[in-house]
């Protein structure tokens, strides 16, 4: 079967090497010059390991990042942890973008990535999917992956009206820094007033990763480091955070990535007989349940089982669309009673209760 899949970041990488394994001839249309990642680290839990482990590259991706033991603190640095979870609950590795990404297209093979090259559209067909590229001629291919993240050319033609809509006043801030004197095992996450949450980690030997975030972060005045330094003081009480603040005045302004959190609209279909939508194309979220890489990454996973059961593809992708359709209504809820919790105390709460429900309800794949 060829498949083109539109997008090599973590996901379509990943798909990509999956669906290679079945038997696909895998082609991946990148619209960047390079593969590149978005962002500073991605925490990975252990289903998106598990699927890492398939591909033959998970004890790599382990030795690349640094496990993180989570806890919660409030402004003032007071530790909490919901109670009555197993430890696995509570910990992820935290692993480099960059370097994650280009693991996955040395597995996959360079030479099946197209880089500079922009899908526009496609056109589907009873035996086949055209492929539309800007200043070029159509690909014709037998199945067409979505994994062009929030802004999906894809989705735009598979849904129209479907673009990517912003999440009013969720804006985050985050860098990697060279590792000091910091508190090694990291500060995730800590919980401060006016709806801001922040913190620190390790993501590589040597490399720290701060990050704020805030849901309701008004008027934005000033440069990045001064609009992050803003909302970082609000999770810096009584000398907790000091080194955070230190490192943020001492990141280069263009080191600083700052985003405001981008959602997609809940979709009608993710799926036709021949195209499929995948990770943040069909479901962008906030990034504050810090799980949109590894719930992508099963997308992937149960993609990749559907279409090698051996039924026809447009069935394989309606059971993979019911599937994660299906698991993402809850995934959502989640979001949201997160998003909305009332202090440290009760973010432990509901952050331990998302991630022991997506650790132990892991789809078959």
């Amino acid at each position: 079967m060829r498949t083109v899949i539109v997008g090599a970041g973590l996901v379509g990488l990943t798909a990509a090497a999956s669906l290679r394994q079945i038997g696909h001839e895998v082609i991946v249309l990148e619209h960047a010059p390079q593969v590149r990642a978005a962002g500073a680290g991605i925490a990975l839990w252990p289903n998106a390991l598990r699927e890492l482990d398939t591909l033959g590259v998970g004890d790599d991706v382990r030795r690349m990042g640094k496990t993180v033991d989570a806890w919660f603190f409030d402004a003032a640095g007071q530790p909490m942890r919901a109670v009555g979870y197993d430890p696995a609950a509570h910990q992820f590795l935290m692993v480099p973008r960059p370097d994650l990404n280009n693991l996955l297209v040395d597995t996959l093979g360079r030479d099946q990535v197209r880089l500079g090259t922009h899908v526009t559209g496609f056109t589907e067909h009873d035996t086949h999917v055209e492929v539309h590229i800007a200043d070029g001629a159509p690909l014709r291919a037998d199945l067409l992956i979505g994994a062009d993240g929030v802004y999906s050319d894809v989705r735009a033609t598979l849904v129209p009206g479907s673009a990517a809509v912003a999440h009013a006043g969720n804006y985050a801030w985050r860098a990697v820094v060279p590792s000091g004197d910091e508190r090694p095992e990291g500060t995730f996450v800590t919980i401060g007033p006016a709806r801001t949450r922040g913190g620190y980690t390790r993501v590589a030997q040597g490399q720290t990763m701060w990050w704020v975030g805030q849901f309701d972060a008004g008027e934005l005045v000033g440069g990045k480091r001064e609009r992050a330094l803003r909302r970082a003081r609000n999770v810096a009480e009584s000398g907790w955070h000091d080194e955070l603040l230190e490192m943020i005045a001492a990141t280069p302004e263009e080191s600083i990535l700052e985003s405001q959190i981008m959602l997609v609209p809940e979709l009608p279909r993710w799926t036709t007989d021949r195209v499929a939508l995948i990770g943040d194309a069909a479901h962008g979220l906030s990034p504050h349940i810090a799980a949109g890489g590894t719930l992508g990454i099963e997308d992937a996973g149960v993609l990749r089982a559907e279409l090698a059961s051996g039924s026809d593809t447009a069935a394989a992708l309606a059971r993979y669309e019911s599937a994660r359709r299906s698991r993402f209504e809850q995934v959502r809820e989640h979001s949201a009673a997160v998003e909305h919790a009332n202090g440290a105390a009760e973010s432990a709460e509901r952050y331990a209760a998302f991630t022991h429900w997506m650790t132990t309800t892991v789809p078959t794949a």
